[in-house]
């Protein structure tokens, strides 16, 4: 396995990285700003202005849709190992960096899914306002009424009449969908609940303007109202004209886990990234504070926190750059294994560095002041998001056992 950097990688690599520290980290005080200053008007999940002004600079400097590895716009061919590094170092400021080169989720996962399966139509309707940045989207899979993380268990219906797709059923914890500039969503649901357990979900896409569409409220994260919301959103008879579907009828399952193996990939490695900026917070406080007449850093119990955060950090890349090397070299369900443990322990090892690095701030790691809470409630969330841990591990354990039972 060799997780070096291609030639074109390492540039993209270095101009990320000095975009970071000319824009992204001197915009993240003036994000919060103006923010807050929407939240206090009422508009709560209105973009701030900085944002855009960040897009303009990335996409000048070609720091954009780098996730895609055959993207048209442009076409920067990048494997799945490359964009990893470069996906580490946006997790630095997930609030900006992500989204400021057009590598933000659920997009890419959307953008992806339509690029691989998508109509020349879907394509240029919704796929090329998305490469360009004007637009967001969402992904409705999970449901409030059903455990989600079994997507046999989904209960939205998607029925044919005529010329149309009809759709009925509430979904939660939709990314992106408060909002103003998400205008399509691509919804799973049953067209055929009586078929194969994988064979009854297809996928259909769904404008958020449609008739029956309503949203019924942006949830908070652990009081955290994201600026994007995740909310819950009831369809009722929601008419789609069938050219709206994804691929095939049946096919929404397959479809499902061939968006879920790359961005497995970007949500691992951004949650890497923030375990390192926890880690180097960390380090600067424990230099920085004395407590009982000499630094932190010269505390035992700190440098054994500094130390096993290092080591977890090494391990879990390791794993998550295996994972993307596997999936470069074999294709997804060749990865299968990898890919379900690494959504296991990237963000489990990020989560216990930002709960090092909060412990060693003391009351400050608990404000605002520092991102480390901010971060925190996000890798928390991320033990659930695309599936919760228990279901991973039970992958990795079937997969384990295989090897064994296996005639």
């Amino acid at each position: 396995m060799d997780f070096a950097l291609s030639e074109r990688a390492r540039e993209y690599h270095d101009r990320l990285q000095e975009f970071m520290d000319s824009h992204i980290y001197p915009a993240e005080a003036v994000y919060e700003e103006q923010r807050a200053e929407l939240v206090a008007s009422g508009q709560t999940h209105t973009v701030p202005p900085v944002v855009e002004t960040l897009k303009l600079e990335a996409r000048k400097r070609g720091l954009w849709n780098l996730f895609l590895p055959d993207s048209e716009d442009p076409a920067h061919g990048l494997s799945v190992t490359d964009y990893a590094s470069l996906a580490e170092i946006t997790g630095r400021s997930p609030h900006l960096a992500p989204e400021a080169t057009n590598c933000a989720a659920p997009d890419t996962g959307n953008m992806e899914v339509l690029h691989l399966f998508g109509t020349p139509e879907q394509k240029e309707r919704w796929l090329r306002p998305l490469l360009n940045g004007e637009i967001r989207s969402a992904f409705g899979m999970t449901e409030p009424a059903v455990a989600s993380s079994d997507a046999t268990n989904i209960a939205t219906r998607i029925e044919r009449d005529g010329d149309s797709y009809v759709i009925n059923g509430t979904k939660w914890w939709i990314s992106g969908t408060a909002d103003p500039r998400c205008k399509i969503m691509i919804v799973m649901g049953k067209t055929d609940p009586d078929g194969h357990p994988y064979l009854q979900q297809s996928m259909v896409l769904v404008p958020l303007d449609a008739p029956g569409v309503e949203i019924v409220r942006p949830l908070p994260v652990f009081g955290y109202q994201d600026q994007h919301g995740h909310c819950e959103i009831r369809l009722t008879d929601v008419r789609v004209p069938v050219e709206n579907l994804v691929g095939e009828e049946g096919g929404g399952f397959a479809i499902a886990q061939a968006r879920l193996g790359p961005g497995r990939i970007h949500h691992c490695m951004r949650a890497i990234g923030m375990a390192e900026r926890a880690l180097e917070l960390m380090c600067r406080r424990a230099v920085d504070r004395v407590a009982f007449g000499k630094p932190l850093a010269a505390q035992g119990v700190v440098r054994e926190q500094i130390a096993e955060s290092r080591m977890a950090i090494e391990q879990a890349r390791l794993l998550t750059l295996k994972t993307a090397w596997l999936i470069d070299e074999h294709g997804v369900k060749a990865a299968r294994s990898e890919v379900a443990a690494i959504k296991v322990i990237a963000p489990r090892v990020a989560l216990e560095v930002v709960d090092r690095a909060i412990q060693v701030h003391g009351g400050a790691g608990v404000s605002a002041d520092t991102p480390l809470a901010a971060m925190w409630a996000g890798l928390r969330t991320l033990r659930l998001a695309d599936g919760p841990d228990e279901v991973h591990v039970r992958s990795v354990a079937r997969a384990e056992l295989g090897r064994y039972t296996a005639k």
